[in-house]
């Protein structure tokens, strides 16, 4: 028996989505779509849009942060490692989850991501399905499991 999971549009948080690969943010996008996680889903294309929209939503207060940022570490501009380590070094956006979702499979940007404070580090998996499910699987967790830390 399969669940489907649906959020009431009153419930409705927005991600952020950083990643410059219009392939991957298409696939993200739908794979949010078939999953039935209608959240607003944001899309800076360059860690310097990423942090410019982070920082700009900050400024309000933190009441328009996005629930957690899928963070892409090779990018231009400024990489995802910067732009984590730029999250982290903010009083305003230092708890803010961030879920590193990134081809490299190198130990070397697995471990810098973790000393930086990623929350969560998951290798993009080339088959369609298996990424499909990983985004399921990722949205229901911080979407719908997970308690978000408070406002600052």
């Amino acid at each position: 028996m399969s669940e489907e999971y649906s959020i009431s549009m009153d419930d409705l948080q927005h991600i952020l989505l950083v990643e410059d690969n219009q392939d991957d943010i298409e696939l993200t996008l739908r794979a949010f779509r078939k999953n039935k996680l209608s959240n607003r889903i944001d899309v800076a294309r360059d860690g310097e849009e990423a942090l410019e929209m982070l920082f700009d939503a900050a400024g309000d207060g933190g009441a328009a942060l996005p629930q957690f940022v899928l963070l892409d570490l090779k990018l231009p501009k400024v990489d995802g490692l910067e732009v984590l380590e730029q999250i982290r070094s903010d009083k305003r956006t230092r708890m803010l989850p961030v879920v590193v979702l990134t081809s490299s499979a190198e130990d070397i940007d697995l471990r810098r991501a973790y000393e930086l404070g990623a929350n969560s580090y998951v290798r993009k998996p080339v088959d369609y399905q298996e990424f499909i499910q990983a985004v399921r699987q990722l949205g229901l967790y911080w979407l719908i499991v997970n308690y978000p830390p408070p406002a600052p």
